[in-house]
């Protein structure tokens, strides 16, 4: 899957409206790297690392539209959300090869939304047994991988799937 800079998307991301204080706006208007933590740019939307993840490997799916809720994205816009969902699973099991996936959209702050005024979709990879005394009794995640080396994993990946 080849992304290819069209004129469209330039024009798209020139004149719509961001929030400056939005993470994820922050993000679209940065060149991509480590330090961002953006993966892949499609049409619509992008794939970003999570900063504070569940587990290695947990990306979100990010509109370049800065709304709230699924309704405010056109059809084609949410189709291309769940394409990318699609393609972030099979990138996240060729590195981890994890068990499972929890594929999920928090909607509002009462939801568990941590931006919840910039929808966002998080792709976690999971194993059996991941949750344990750690997390569950001592509020504490254990990560066995750096974010830096998830981010050139999964980006390195990623290019290699799309050509």
């Amino acid at each position: 899957m080849k992304h290819i800079w069209s004129p469209w998307r330039m024009n798209y991301i020139m004149n719509h409206e961001r929030s400056l204080d939005c993470v994820f706006c922050q993000a679209i208007e940065q060149a991509d790297s480590a330090e961002n933590l953006v993966v892949f740019r499609g049409q619509s939307v992008f794939v970003i690392l999570n900063r504070y993840p569940y587990t290695s490997g947990h990306i979100m799916v990010v509109p370049f539209a800065h709304v709230p809720s699924l309704e405010a994205l056109s059809p084609e816009v949410r189709a291309e959300m769940i394409d990318m969902a699609s393609i972030a699973t099979q990138v996240l099991q060729t590195i981890y090869h994890p068990e499972g996936f929890n594929l999920g959209i928090n909607l509002g702050e009462a939801a568990g939304a941590g931006i919840a005024a910039h929808l966002h979709m998080h792709v976690v990879p999971r194993w059996n047994g991941d949750t344990n005394f750690m997390s569950a009794v001592g509020g504490t995640r254990v990560l066995p991988e750096n974010i830096d080396d998830s981010y050139q994993r999964i980006q390195t990946a990623w290019k290699e799937m799309a050509t």
